[in-house]
């Protein structure tokens, strides 16, 4: 029965990583997000799509074993641990003011009107909790390459947007954590006190805190070539360091992506960054793709009926317009301009990796009906697809009024 098992995990992850990258491809030469072709990879030839025909001995060729969602939770840890190495604790001090209030207000704002419209539904309390908090996140991944494209990266928007975005995964990954904590526990949002959310997210920052302050200390004294001389130690410690620190956060009741994220950010600064970077990079060119792939595998197309595509039309403008109100609406009172604040405001729209963990954590949980997880894939997929867009629009605009600015100007000089 083992041996069956091992023999269906490795089928499993060999048909949902050779159907990821051939879709990756596809995406990149349509010149779209690639993390959207991992994701439909995994819609398309899941149990519940193209993988239902494919049947030996009377199962499934694919089948989405245990084992097989771990490795996806293995791939969050890892993503989680990349996005942390992309952040710096001095990024986060440098936004300041203007971005500590935009990065707040844009986990808050998406939270508690999420919260409350889909409770106005009737959906019940943990189920609009979990579809609230896939709604917080940002993925500034994809604005980052349409404002390098344009050449804005070091415009005062650009800055607001990155600095605001560290803020906001911060809060997200925090809420995340309390409300993963209360998808698992037995006592569900009835027993749930308003000091225990503030002590829980107090934790998570202090665990940020703790994190950091130990990797100052202790992580460049151990994560070093002087002490580790064979090959691939570094890299080997490096990653004993961030799964034991998910272990701790698990141990301690938060979300094991906390200590993940915490261990990257902490080693963004360190000697052996690059050595790290480029290691884990790798790594993630394998659980990156999985995890989408997978999470993408769990999606049941036959869910999709009118009440999903209501549901998700619902989800995308709450999305959109909570992330505009919340983040763009606060940037234009603060850089006093609402061009480049409206931008913020879109900069901030596309949702990622955290949405969908927490689609995968409140299905895996049971509490998310098959109709809310599609809606909420359905979402972050939109989302994405839609920022690049706007933004490329938007700066299409500025181009082309500095062009004719440019012509006007010559014809009164002539």
């Amino acid at each position: 029965m083992a041996e069956e098992q091992f023999i269906e995990t490795i089928i499993g992850v060999g048909i949902l990583l050779f159907a990821a990258k051939l879709m990756a491809e596809l995406f990149l030469r349509l010149k779209l997000p690639i993390v959207l072709g991992e994701l439909l990879a995994g819609i398309i030839v899941g149990p519940f799509a193209l993988g239902a025909f494919f049947v030996v001995d009377g199962r499934q060729v694919l089948h989405l074993n245990d084992e097989i969602k771990i490795l996806g939770e293995i791939g969050a840890i890892v993503i989680l641990f990349m996005a942390g190495l992309e952040m710096t604790p001095k990024e986060f001090l440098r936004g300041g003011k203007n971005s500590f209030i935009v990065g707040t207000l844009g986990v808050v704002v998406p939270f508690f009107a999420g919260y409350l419209v889909f409770e106005m539904f009737g959906f019940d309390a943990l189920q609009s909790m979990l579809i609230a908090t896939a709604l917080t996140a940002t993925s500034i991944a994809i604005s980052i390459q349409v404002l390098s494209e344009f050449g804005k990266l070091k415009s005062p928007e650009a800055r607001l947007i990155i600095g605001a975005a560290v803020v906001d995964d911060i809060l997200a990954i925090a809420v995340l954590s309390v409300v993963s904590s209360i998808a698992i526990g037995e006592g569900g949002v009835e027993s749930l006190e308003i000091s225990d959310v503030v002590f829980t997210i107090l934790q998570v920052l202090g665990f940020f805190a703790v994190m950091l302050l130990v990797a100052v200390i202790i992580i460049p004294k151990i994560v070093t070539p002087r002490l580790w001389k064979a090959k691939g130690s570094v890299e080997g410690i490096a990653t004993a360091s961030f799964f034991g620190a998910a272990a701790v956060a698990g141990i301690i009741g938060l979300s094991p992506i906390v200590g993940a994220f915490a261990v990257g950010m902490a080693l963004s600064t360190s000697k052996v960054f690059e050595k790290i970077e480029n290691y884990i990079g790798k790594i993630g060119l394998i659980f990156a793709p999985l995890f989408f792939a997978i999470i993408g595998a769990q999606v049941d197309l036959r869910a999709v009926n009118w009440e999903v595509i209501s549901l998700s039309g619902l989800v995308i403008a709450i999305a959109i317009a909570s992330k505009l109100g919340g983040c763009g609406l606060p940037a234009i009172l603060l850089m006093k301009d609402r061009v480049l604040g409206m931008r913020v405001g879109i900069g901030m729209i596309s949702r990622g990796e955290v949405g969908l963990i927490v689609a995968g954590v409140g299905v895996s949980t049971g509490i998310l009906t098959s109709n809310v997880y599609s809606t909420i894939v359905i979402m972050v997929a939109v989302t994405t697809i839609i920022t690049p867009i706007w933004l490329k629009i938007e700066y299409r605009k500025e181009q082309r009024q500095n062009r004719n600015k440019g012509e006007s100007g010559e014809i009164n000089k002539s």
